[in-house]
């Protein structure tokens, strides 16, 4: 049997009709289900399946609906990958031991810095999948300037990102695609401090990453010259001024959903505020870079 028979997909050109997925392989325990799960991570439904066995050999038929944007070669491939060799047939299956549970696979850091642009996470994440990398966590931060430093930690299926040429072939399609806009791509595996950044709420980075990685490494020097040298965080917790709250002060560079930011951090870590009134210091120049002195602005017009 040629392997392009083992995974057959008819696609139909009426929307309203199901893409046809045709499995004829050898069979083994759970075959059905490592199938199912994989047509449902790619966001399709199946509407309706039918399943032949003799106990070596099945033949099944799954009929799904997807989306349009479904990537069918990948999805073939992904079921080749969950079928058996035709030689298993005729073989002896061997199975691991439950005590020994096969291991967990390496999780890498994709640093990806770009100019900003809409849809730019949307495109990042569908290239990662056509690139065929699992994405685990993602944390995204963008500058004032209109630049973005996207952190993905990310599972190769391939298994191979801990190679010189997967990380290579990896830049060089991120490349192809953003070309100019992109600054720059890094690739490392990381260590036990990813352990702690999946146990943690989903925007913590541990601090060794968010050190090295927000180093003010994307503001170059006419950027400092322009809006000044760069200030620490400062963050102040005050329990004295009030026997019921903590007071959290906050001193930093701004940046485009700093606010969003904060209030998300104080949601992951389940931190409710409780007064009904938020407090800003904002200080702020006109667009001629001159001190707002008509009495007639509506600045102070916002909703109550």
């Amino acid at each position: 049997m040629l392997l392009e028979d083992i995974v057959i997909i008819k696609q139909t050109d009426n929307p309203d009709e199901p893409t046809v997925i045709t499995i004829n392989c050898p069979d083994k325990t759970g075959l059905g289900c490592d199938l199912c799960r994989t047509i449902l991570f790619f966001g399709l439904s199946i509407v309706r399946g039918d399943v032949s066995t003799d106990g070596k050999w099945c033949y099944i038929v799954f009929w799904v609906m997807g989306k349009k944007g479904t990537i069918w070669s990948l999805l073939k491939k992904r079921l080749l990958e969950a079928c058996p060799s035709v030689l298993s047939a005729n073989t002896l299956m061997l199975f691991r031991p439950e005590s020994q549970p096969p291991k967990p696979a390496d999780v890498f850091l994709l640093k990806f810095c770009c100019h900003d642009r809409h849809g730019l996470l949307h495109d990042v994440t569908h290239l990662l999948c056509e690139l065929e990398l699992v994405i685990q966590r993602v944390k995204v931060s963008t500058t004032p300037d209109g630049m973005v430093m996207d952190l993905f930690f990310v599972t190769d299926t391939r298994e191979l990102l801990h190679t010189l040429k997967r990380k290579q072939d990896t830049h060089d399609h991120l490349k192809a695609v953003f070309m100019d806009a992109m600054i720059s791509c890094d690739i490392e595996m990381v260590g036990p401090d990813f352990t702690a950044c999946s146990n943690g709420p989903p925007s913590f980075v541990p601090p060794a990453i968010a050190e090295q990685t927000f180093n003010l490494e994307m503001f170059d020097e006419n950027h400092e010259t322009k809006h000044g040298s760069g200030r620490s965080v400062s963050v102040t917790v005050d329990n004295s001024l009030s026997p019921a709250h903590t007071l959290v002060q906050i001193v930093c560079r701004d940046h485009k959903g700093l606010l969003y930011d904060i209030m998300r951090t104080l949601k992951d870590y389940n931190i409710q505020k409780r007064e009904k009134t938020c407090e800003f210091d904002l200080f702020i120049v006109q667009a001629d870079g001159k001190k707002i002195i008509d009495p007639s602005n509506k600045l102070t017009n916002f909703p109550h």
